[in-house]
Parts: C-alpha cells; sequence; structure tokens
C-alpha cells in the first residue's frame, strides 16, 4: 500500500456555520459574520455560537442516553460530529479505527460549574472528576461508535486539531492502524475564559453594533487586539494510502516550537511557522501551492508575525491568503480542523473565499493544493498540506 499520501475521507462540523458541509459553504459564499452579542462577565461581549438548529441536535444526544445528560457540551459536539463523518466514511460499529479528538480546555462550562459548587458548599459531585478528565472527549466517542482501535487525547492549545492529525497520520505510516478519527472540540463561551482572554488584553472591544467587522482577523495595519471566542467542533476520517472515496489527500505534514521569551510570546517573524511550512513542503514546488488558510486569529502580533513568517518562506510565490477567524471566531482546540474544513471546500467547489473587509484576491487557476496553519499559547505550530483528490 502506498502510504505517501493519506486520505481523508469523510469531514464534518458542527459549528456556527452550521453542521452540515453545504450550509458551511453557503455562509461562506456571504460576507456576514456569525457573532452574537451577550451579556457575559456583566458585560455585553461578542461570542459566536451554536445557532439554533445544532444546539437542538446537542439537546437531542444529551437526551439519548442517561449517560450523556451529565457531558459536557465539549463531548456533545463532538459526538454528533464523529457519528456523521464516521456514517459518511462508510466506517461501521466496532470497526477497529483509531480516534484522536483533542481540545484546548476540555469540559471547560461543566468544570466551572463543579469548581463553583465545591467553593460554596464544600462538596464535590460524584461524577466532577470523570466528566471533565481530559481524555473525556476521545473516551466517550469510543464508547459511542464501539471503537475497537486507539483512543487519544490531547491539548496542545489552540494547533490542538492539527496535532490530531499529526497523530493520525504518524500512526497510518507506521501500518499499526489503517483508519483514524481526528479533530477538534471547544465550547469555551463562559464568563471565566472570555474574562481570562481579556486579562491577556487581546480579547476584541469592538462593539459589532457600530463597527462592520468586530473580529479584524486579516487586517494586518488594525491598532488594536480583535480576537472573538467561538464554539464547535471539528472530525475528519483518515485512512491509509489513496483510496476510491477519498475526497482530498494529506500530502504533507509539518511542526515546529518556539522558543519563547514569554508564556504567550511569538518571534516577529513567527520562526515555528516558517519551519512548520518548511516541513510541510519539503517535497512540493511553492508555486502549486495555491492558497493558505492562515491561523489568524485577530490580534496584531498574531496575525502580523504569520503573514511575515509566509512572505519569508514563500518569497515571490505568495499563494492566495485567507482565514475564517472573521466570520466564526477563534475556536481554541477546533480551530485548525475548522480551517481544514475551509481548505475541503474551496478544493471541492473551485472557489477562493476572500475575506471581505480586505483588499480581493482574484483566484486565477484551479485550487488544488491548500496550505493550513495553526499555532498556539506556547509556539507550536502546525502546518498540513492537502491536495485535491
Amino acid at each position: 500500500m502506498n502510504t505517501n499520501k493519506i486520505s481523508i475521507t469523510a469531514f464534518s462540523s458542527i459549528s456556527p456555520l452550521g453542521n452540515n458541509a453545504e450550509d458551511v459553504w453557503k455562509k461562506y459564499l456571504n460576507d456576514q459574520h456569525c457573532f452574537s452579542q451577550q451579556f457575559l462577565d456583566q458585560q455585553k461581549t461578542s461570542v459566536a455560537s451554536l445557532e439554533t438548529e445544532s444546539k437542538q441536535i446537542i439537546a437531542e444526544v444529551r437526551e439519548l442516553d442517561p449517560k450523556y445528560k451529565f457531558l459536557d457540551d465539549s463531548v456533545l459536539f463532538a459526538l454528533a460530529a464523529s457519528r456523521k463523518a464516521v456514517e459518511q466514511a462508510g466506517w461501521k460499529s466496532g470497526d477497529a479505527f483509531g480516534i484522536n479528538i483533542g481540545s484546548s480546555r476540555g469540559a471547560t462550562d461543566l468544570f466551572e460549574k463543579h469548581y463553583k459548587e465545591y467553593i460554596d458548599t464544600g462538596k464535590a459531585q460524584t461524577l466532577a472528576s470523570p466528566t471533565t478528565t481530559l481524555g473525556n472527549i476521545s473516551s466517550w466517542i469510543a464508547h459511542d461508535l464501539q471503537s475497537t482501535g486507539p483512543e487519544i487525547s490531547h491539548s496542545i492549545t489552540c494547533s490542538t486539531a492539527l496535532h490530531a492529525i499529526l497523530n493520525g497520520v504518524a500512526w497510518l505510516k507506521s501500518g499499526m492502524a489503517d483508519k483514524f478519527l481526528v479533530g477538534g472540540s471547544e465550547a469555551p463561551l463562559t464568563d471565566f475564559t472570555i474574562a481570562q482572554m481579556r486579562a491577556l488584553k487581546i480579547y476584541s472591544r469592538l462593539d459589532q453594533t457600530k463597527d462592520s467587522w468586530p473580529n479584524l482577523a486579516f487586517d494586518f495595519e488594525k491598532t488594536q487586539n480583535t480576537m472573538i471566542l467561538g464554539e464547535a467542533a471539528g472530525v475528519c476520517c483518515l485512512e491509509a494510502g489513496e483510496t476510491a472515496n477519498a475526497i482530498a489527500y494529506i500530502t504533507g505534514v509539518g511542526y515546529a516550537t518556539e522558543i519563547l521569551e514569554h508564556n504567550i510570546s511569538i518571534s516577529a517573524e513567527a520562526d515555528c511557522f516558517q519551519k512548520s511550512m518548511k516541513m510541510a513542503l519539503k517535497e512540493t514546488n511553492l508555486k502549486e501551492v495555491d492558497v493558505i488558510v492562515m491561523h489568524a486569529p485577530g490580534t496584531i502580533k498574531g496575525d502580523l508575525t504569520e503573514l511575515r513568517a509566509i512572505e519569508k518562506v514563500f518569497g515571490e510565490n505568495l499563494p492566495l491568503l485567507t482565514t475564517n477567524k472573521w466570520k466564526i471566531g477563534h475556536t481554541f482546540g477546533a480551530s485548525g480542523i475548522l480551517s481544514l474544513e475551509l481548505a475541503l471546500l474551496m478544493i471541492q467547489h473551485d472557489k477562493f473565499i476572500n475575506v471581505p473587509f480586505a483588499k480581493a484576491q482574484n483566484q486565477t487557476k484551479t485550487i488544488k493544493k491548500v496550505l493550513i496553519n495553526a499555532v498556539g499559547f506556547g509556539g507550536n505550530a502546525v502546518s498540513i498540506l492537502i491536495e485535491k483528490a
């Protein structure tokens, strides 16, 4: 079997864009963001939350099994997306496939509720530990899908989902597995989480009733940080080699870690991104890369340093550049997999998605190869190159 390529045989997500690929694509074709304003921490704050239909799906999953009633949204988001992806790929209950679905913060809302109850009463609920442990997501997905393969959980901040892809690729190329379900899930829309982002001075202060674009991800001349949080989960099914039902191939992976000067620092030209992109592109002619889906969280330094890294690596062969965080916010550990979703959709429909408030970039050729970037606190960068099947 030729394992130089890894097949992506299915993809599914649940996000502020909806829960099926057709709806997601339709929303990418318009210039409206998905932010709403909610009262969090006694302030009116922009967030990107699931739309009503998706919330109903999660409510139905929660009621399906008494054991699911006490699970965090981060688990249920991943469970809903995983069921759909596995069905699309033709995998069956009991099949031997691996699972690696990570999260930056894990059971955020549930942990905060259990901790508050403990502070108020001095007692912890019986299920406080098993429902908030880091391995909570992958193990529940394995239970629900009755997989007989390995299941892995991890948290590598905002590059978590792309690290899951790295792990899946490694298992498949080693021959230790033939199929892997990978992705990320995040449900971080809590007062405390947003307060932490405000403390870092990176959360958007723009008022969407006055400003058309409260998240200015991809505006490289902005004078204030404009990151906004979103909630979502996304997963894809990976299979070794070239398969008949592949929707795209993974043809390059790269990773690197920044040498830190500060807890959240990244160098002026994002050395970690330069290294991860070069690793993913080592056997690729730079002129063949059609699009880069940037991490671009909407912060001044985060956006600009990634752009500088791309310019360093590609020079005069700069591909089309885009991001989705102006539209759906930053979903932490799930963000990379949602960037992959945008990449897959652009390849499938052969249409480049511009950022509406940026200078328009003109597509002049068929989209065949797309590079996806993600990085998290600590400078953990990952780059994934995918190719049209």
